[in-house]
């Protein structure tokens, strides 16, 4: 957890930014993505010296080389330790033309292990910073926040990513730490799993599957195997926007996974023979931007689901990439859960008879504000190519935690910590649950009887409390009475007044 002077430096860095012309928070963030990756190379270079001069060797894997870059400067004076006490003017020059020529241009071919995802994604950076004043200031400031421990470089990044206040295009907004730490927690990744998320942005997913890989396995990262596993093949990420992928790379980095497979990739459009069958998780908030052209689709999975919906599509590239076996958690719109199309049926239908459809938590519709206001449900499933639903249990999300408004005040109760509980007694205590709580199960039968209709509200009973009300004569009889009494009131003001 970031304290609140850390928050305070990264308010004025956001400041700075704003008050020299950068205001798309993505441009905010992405121009102190670069810094950071600056300081962080520099950290790493400084390892490994220290490293050397232990062994009394030559530095194996050097961030700066020796000699000169291509205009003629000293590598040396590329590192943050030395860069950052530059006077305002030089420190521009220095980083405009040689610093951040090597973060796009040279680091990309000379990075080997940790850092090659971030650097790969640098090709098609852009260098915004507007001037050395607002270059300085932010260098400054950044220098100054303590970042020594993982969790605080993690902390300060998801801060600021939670500035990402407005959609982004093609139906993209962040999805709620706390709702994502929800579907991992339902989820429950394991160390050997292979987790995928087809439409990663800032990686929210892959982080905090990461943190519950590090807090559920003590020996993660001190067994070689496994470590080499959750650093370099555990962690799946694809988008089509190239900044996206340069701020989710970075999001990873400083959480401590150093080369997760975070790639370019149009999820929807891309054929996915390699893809097939590959991971053992899904985690997904996918963008649900309406229609596609049938040209622009992968035809692999117009085979699954004959349709322009990109919601649709989505849960069939879920079930294409998924392993037999492999679970899935994907936020989808109200609308997959009851839509009358053939392709709505046909696909509701192919998760519950095809596969193990497993639960449908249903959201309250204020949870994404104030990004947007779009009613959604997260779905849960097994991949069997077999079935396997006995029972879908079901969750009506009252409150999670936050005012529904836009302006998402925390509240001291939320129904979150009770949906996890109530998952993991699903198979058990909540198959007696009345179909007037807040959580219940509906066999197959029942949902195949009603055309595979996957809302709450198809299932759900509602107990109306009897009241008594007044005979519409006693309710006359009382407005009478009050009028008569308005009446002498209004008359004993009159005489007040004369």
């Amino acid at each position: 957890m970031i304290t609140g002077e850390i928050k305070s430096q990264v308010d004025k860095v956001w400041n700075t930014f704003w008050s020299g012309g950068i205001s798309n928070p993505l441009e905010v963030i992405e121009q102190i993505t670069y810094l950071l990756f600056l300081k962080r190379l520099d950290e790493r270079h400084t390892l490994e010296e220290k490293r050397s001069n232990m062994l009394g060797q030559p530095i194996q894997n050097p961030v700066f080389p020796e000699g000169l870059d291509p205009q003629g400067r000293s590598y040396t004076d590329l590192r943050w330790s030395r860069f950052k006490d530059f006077e305002q003017g030089e420190m521009f020059t220095v980083f405009n033309q040689s610093v951040f020529p090597f973060l796009r241009n040279e680091l990309p071919k000379l990075a080997n292990g940790e850092d090659s995802t971030y650097s790969h994604h640098m090709k098609d950076a852009q260098f915004k910073i507007p001037n050395a004043g607002v270059l300085k200031q932010v260098v400054d400031i950044v220098d100054g926040i303590n970042m020594d421990g993982r969790d605080t470089k993690g902390d300060l990044y998801e801060y600021m990513l939670s500035k990402l206040a407005s959609a982004g295009t093609n139906g993209q907004f962040r999805t709620p730490r706390h709702i994502i730490d929800l579907m991992v927690a339902m989820v429950d990744p394991k160390p050997p799993e292979a987790i995928c998320d087809p439409a990663s942005g800032t990686c929210g997913f892959l982080v905090q599957a990461g943190e519950h890989l590090r807090a559920q396995n003590e020996n993660l990262l001190t067994n070689a195997e496994s470590s080499k596993f959750f650093h370099h093949g555990q962690f799946h990420g694809f988008d089509f926007d190239n900044t996206m992928l340069r701020i989710g790379s970075m999001n990873m980095l400083l959480h401590g996974v150093e080369n997760p497979d975070i790639s370019y990739r149009d999820s929807l459009a891309d054929l996915h023979a390699e893809e097939e069958e590959k991971y053992h998780v899904i985690l997904a908030n996918p963008p649900f931007a309406g229609s596609l052209d049938y040209d622009n689709v992968a035809k692999d999975l117009l085979s699954v689901v004959k349709t322009k919906k990109t919601e649709l599509l989505f849960l069939a590239l879920f079930i294409k990439l998924l392993k037999p076996g492999g679970r899935a958690a994907v936020i989808v719109p109200d609308g997959v859960l009851f839509g009358s199309t053939g392709a709505h049926k046909s696909l509701r239908k192919m998760l519950v008879e095809d596969h193990k459809l497993d639960a449908v938590v249903k959201l309250p519709s204020g949870v994404f504000k104030p990004y947007a206001g779009v009613s959604t449900a997260i779905l849960f499933f097994t991949k069997t190519n077999s079935g396997g639903t006995d029972n879908v249990w079901f969750y009506d999300v009252k409150s999670d935690g936050f005012s529904l408004d836009d302006k998402r005040t925390p509240l001291g109760t939320s129904d979150l910590a009770d949906v996890l509980t109530r998952w993991n007694q699903r198979t058990t205590a909540e198959l007696e649950r009345a179909r007037t709580d807040q959580s219940f199960c509906v066999p197959l039968s029942e949902i195949a009887a009603n055309d595979y209709d996957l809302s709450l509200n198809r299932y759900k009973e509602i107990e109306y409390e009897e009241i008594d009300h007044a005979a519409p004569e006693e309710i006359l009889v009382a407005l009478d009475g009050l009028e008569d009494e308005i009446a002498r009131g209004m008359a004993e003001l009159r005489g007040l007044l004369k």
